[in-house]
């Protein structure tokens, strides 16, 4: 005979542990209360008690809904069966049991809580997936908590016993609960239904807790609590204290409110519904929780989680006498999953052998309902922290295909060269293939394939922590440890015997590279020509390009080193290192910033041509035309044209191949110029005060550190991390050319399709992939209708472009098709606001610049408009150079000490500050701000701080974009300026704010 009602006491051990028959939410209380937890006494009212007071019903009902039928029909009969469950009465037998056992846990004269909870669906002889589905949709499951969607009553005494429970039964039919069940994809009408009957626990605090902060994932317990009973914290009516428990530590910090809400009976009631009280007046300022109940609760939530093996949300009170009681525990969600999912793919892995329906939901959680990655929990973290300076925004398939194919041959032979077997490279080609993302448009990281892939090699713990700073990565996004001391210790020699090498690798790549330029300079026309360069291009490119990436990994350990010996011989933060890196020998990137300067110098000569350069209304492709043909001289015509073939392949966007460079559009030479030739900028003026920087920098070290053979050390080091840096920007240089090379055989290869009708125009093929561009002529391609697959991205891409900006670090769902996972997805370690005001990040540039801001989204901003600002932008890439130029400042959400960013800014000598969360968005375009490239800090101004703008007639004093007064170099604050990487100190004129605020203020 089935089991109606099931007791602690008269329970065999199974049926009070199955989530099937009483639901998730007592059935892990029982676990809870085996496990020697402080549960209050409860019993329950089974499933099978439900179905047979439906059944009771059904000839009184409508006929029920056909499958499919429409939702108003199934809504209709919802309704009747919800008002025919509430209005029924109890069977006399089964309406004494329960007043009998009422009476065992409440006592004659107590009060009980009755809660309705929806069990997981019935698993019917033909459901192959039935064990999995049990755990997918039943309420307070680890997939879906169902919040909200079925009844609870508190307060309840034996005379409303028999009420509580038909209204809990009713609950299964809610009309929010039969709309969130057809939202899922979920059959309204199978909706079954659990009573949970438990001593009412009279507390006079109430919490919720959190072994995880919900907000970022972080191991942090969470703990939010009010007086009175617990309704008051879960339905945020009363006033609630949150506290914060650091395990590490064991720190508790508070955020304290003024409590002028409780929840609790009525004064002078019995029995009856909860309502808001007014907290008594001397405790409105007291924390609901001292330190020492804030540290039981985090332990008692801790304690559920090692039990249950994943973090957990749970509930409990604290009664007068102080007992913290525990009243309910479910897997932490942050998500429910999107309609159409099938059971399986919301439970993450079936129920395993030998485990109750109960220990299955206990588990761990399902896949995507976690932002932290936790054993059980199933989640894929992405991140474009760092690659998002060279693929912002939304990029076409052609660019994304491009560069999934640059990182799959870079990275396998940067593993071949660091020593990982060639057998575990081929084995983990999928890994390789899958290391960038598209979602929606935005090229990202796939971050666990990143950890999975740099775990090989032992000597990446010696750089992780830099690596994931780097790369944005913090939280459960972290990777583990995969290399205990001594195995690193072993692969040291290896590492110290590549350090060697590296530099004549990386000469030999750099010729090597060199030719590859030059052969590009002799390929036909044909497409059978440009196919077979392309090919061999890439070809050769997988078998050499590790080497930048070495470099890379060599670097972070120079750094690294560096910093720690700083920090232990001075005290000092790694500011005083980024000052020392400026001066050396010239990058391929600086040459190109020069060469242009030089050109601006020859146009700045030759008076009609500046006017013309600087006039707004002058056509730049006619006057390109002039220049390069020699109508204003040869000198101008040949450092023109010069620029082009040797730097026409930078410019904003150079890596994402539907967007044009110098080499397509050469007149937009112009516009990179134009505020080099108003600002009088000169190489020799830009040499010295690089040079200047450096001897500031080298001064700066002696005050620190005055031991001459450590500061020899330090200079070393530094040396090496010059030359890395340097090595760096070269390498990027040619990654550029790379990709310009490839745009090049593309877009020529559009043209061709244009010319002979497949496609509508030569830049349509943005929106083919490259096998899709190549296949087209040689036969392999699988599309042949190309015009309708370019429409059809178009418009995805063009949609995708209107979306807000995602996340830098994101965790989807695993285990789905990526388009059922990324609606899912969640943002991980969301930045908070600093206490004192200022906005903080990476100081990576030194020195101190007032002035106002310069808010760019959009690189194709014209560089005049940045003239004399502080830029503020979410990342850059290196054909922002001309904008940098510009500014007085910069100030970047993303980057670290050695991305472009900063090495720019050490270039240019103005401050800067990298990786700073939310910049774009906490200052606004014109705002008074104050920049420490050294504290690496950003602080908006007060009015009282803003300096008075002089009445100057045509200048803008509520913050224009027009530029100042056209005074040579006065708009390019030089490195003797403001990178002494010290910071304000006596008689320093240019970085306490005046003499460098003179540039940045003027507008």
């Amino acid at each position: 005979m089935t089991e109606l009602v099931v007791t602690t006491a008269t329970d065999g051990g199974e049926v009070l542990a199955d989530a099937a028959r009483v639901g998730n939410k007592f059935a892990r209380q029982e676990v809870l209360r085996r496990a020697g937890f402080r549960i209050p006494e409860f019993f329950c009212l089974t499933a099978a008690a439900f179905d047979e007071a439906l059944d009771a019903l059904r000839p009184s009902l409508p006929a029920e809904p056909a499958p499919g039928a429409e939702r108003a029909e199934v809504e209709s009969w919802c309704a009747a069966a919800r008002e025919a469950l509430g209005g029924a009465r109890l069977p006399v037998a089964l309406a004494e049991r329960i007043r009998k056992e009422f009476a065992a846990v409440a006592g004659p004269d107590g009060l009980v809580a009755v809660r309705a909870c929806v069990v997981p669906a019935a698993a019917g002889a033909a459901e192959a997936n039935a064990a999995e589905a049990a755990e997918a949709i039943g309420e307070d499951s680890a997939v879906d908590p169902f919040a909200g969607m079925s009844d609870s009553f508190l307060y309840v005494d034996e005379d409303a016993l028999e009420d509580a429970v038909l209204r809990c039964w009713a609950s299964a039919f809610n009309p929010q609960a039969v709309r969130y069940r057809t939202l899922r994809g979920l059959d309204p009408l199978r909706a079954r239904v659990a009573v949970g009957i438990q001593r009412m626990v009279l507390g006079t605090r109430s919490f919720v807790a959190f072994t995880r902060d919900p907000r970022d994932g972080a191991v942090r317990r969470v703990v939010a609590a009010a007086y009175g009973i617990g309704e008051g914290v879960v339905q945020e009516k009363a006033d609630i204290d949150h506290f914060f428990h650091d395990p590490a530590t064991d720190e508790v910090t508070a955020r304290t409110v003024r409590k002028q809400w409780s929840m609790g009976l009525p004064e002078g009631a019995a029995a009856g519904a909860p309502v808001l009280l007014p907290v008594a007046g001397g405790l409105a300022d007291v924390p609901v929780l001292d330190d020492r109940q804030v540290r039981a609760v985090a332990e008692l939530a801790a304690r559920v989680e090692e039990l249950f093996g994943v973090p957990q949300d749970i509930e409990g009170a604290l009664t007068e006498d102080g007992v913290v009681h525990l009243l309910q525990a479910r897997p932490l969600v942050t998500a429910p999953p999107t309609a159409g999912q099938s059971a399986g793919q919301q439970a993450g892995r079936p129920q395993t052998a030998g485990q109750t329906t109960a220990q299955a939901q206990t588990a761990g959680p399902a896949a995507g309902q976690f932002a932290t990655e936790e054993p059980g929990a199933a989640r894929v973290y992405w991140g474009n922290h760092n690659i998002t300076e060279s693929f912002p925004g939304v990029s076409g398939a052609l660019t994304f295909s491009q560069s999934r194919e640059f990182y799959r041959r870079s990275f396998a032979d940067l593993y071949r060269r660091m020593g990982v077997p060639e057998s575990w490279v081929r084995d983990n080609a999928h890994r390789l293939a899958r290391m960038v993302g598209y979602l929606e448009g935005q090229v990202y990281y796939r971050l666990d394939d990143w950890h999975a892939l740099h775990g090989q090699m032992p000597m990446f713990e010696l750089v992780r922590r830099g690596w994931e700073q780097a790369m944005g990565i913090t939280g459960p996004a972290r990777g583990e440890r995969r290399w205990a001391a001594p195995a690193v210790a072993l692969a040291l020699p290896r590492l110290a015997w590549r350090s060697a090498l590296h530099p004549w690798q990386v000469k030999s790549f750099l010729r090597w590279w060199d030719r590859q330029m030059a052969e590009a300079e002799t390929v036909g026309d044909s497409p059978e020509e440009l196919i077979a360069f392309y090919r061999r291009l890439w070809e050769r490119a997988g078998e050499r390009w590790g080497v930048t990436l070495v470099n890379a990994f060599i670097a972070l350990v120079v750094l690294g080193a560096g910093s720690v010996l700083l920090r232990r011989w001075t005290g000092e933060g790694p500011q005083v290192l980024v000052g020392l890196m400026g001066g050396g020998r010239e990058n391929r990137s600086l040459e190109a910033v020069r060469a242009a300067m030089g050109l601006a110098e020859l146009v700045g000569a030759v008076p009609e041509l500046r006017a013309a350069v600087l006039d707004d209304a002058s056509d730049p492709e006619q006057l390109w035309r002039q220049i390069v043909e020699g109508h204003h001289g040869a000198a101008v015509g040949d450092a023109a044209r010069g620029y082009v073939a040797r730097y026409g392949d930078r410019a904003l966007h150079d890596l994402k191949l539907e967007e044009p460079t110098p080499r397509q559009r050469p007149w937009t030479v112009l516009a990179l110029i134009r505020p080099l030739v108003r600002q009088g900028a000169t190489v020799a003026a830009n040499r010295a005060d690089e040079q200047a920087a450096a001897r500031k920098a080298r001064e700066r070290l002696r005050e620190v550190l005055p031991n001459p053979a450590r500061r020899a050390v330090l200079l070393g080091v530094t040396s090496i991390a010059r030359d890395l840096a340097r090595i760096r920007e070269d390498t990027r240089f040619c990654r550029t050319q790379l990709f310009g090379l490839s745009r090049d055989v593309m877009w020529r290869l559009g043209a061709e399709l244009a010319r002979t009708g497949v496609l509508d125009d030569a830049l349509d093929v943005a929106d083919l992939t490259v096998e899709e561009v190549i296949g087209a002529f040689d036969g392999t391609g699988t599309v042949t209708d190309l015009r309708a697959l370019v429409a059809l991205r178009r418009t995805q891409r063009e949609r995708w472009a209107k979306n807000p900006q995602r996340p830098a670090l994101l965790g989807t769902p695993a285990g789905l098709p990526f388009a059922r996972a990324l609606p899912g997805a969640s943002p991980v370690g969301t930045a908070a606001a600093a206490d004192d005001g200022l906005l903080r990040g990476i100081g990576s540039s030194g020195g101190v610049v007032r002035g106002r801001a310069k808010v760019v989204l959009d690189p194709a901003t014209d560089p005049d408009l940045a003239a004399g600002r502080i830029l503020v932008a979410r990342e850059t890439d290196p054909g922002w150079l001309f904008l940098m130029m510009s500014a007085t400042g910069m100030v970047v959400e993303r980057g670290t000490l050695l991305s472009h960013t900063a090495i720019t800014g050490r270039l240019l000598g103005i401050p800067t500050v990298v990786a700073v969360p939310g910049a774009t968005t906490a200052i606004a375009d014109g705002a008074w701000i104050e920049i420490d490239g050294t504290a690496g800090t950003v602080r908006l101004l007060p009015p009282s701080e803003q300096p008075e703008e002089p009445d100057v007639p045509g200048s803008d004093v509520s913050g224009s974009d027009v530029p100042g007064p056209d005074v040579p170099g006065s708009d390019v604050p030089g490195p003797a300026d403001a990178a002494d990487g010290s910071g304000p100190t006596d008689g320093a004129a240019t970085t306490d704010g005046t003499a460098t605020a003179e540039k940045g203020d003027r507008t």
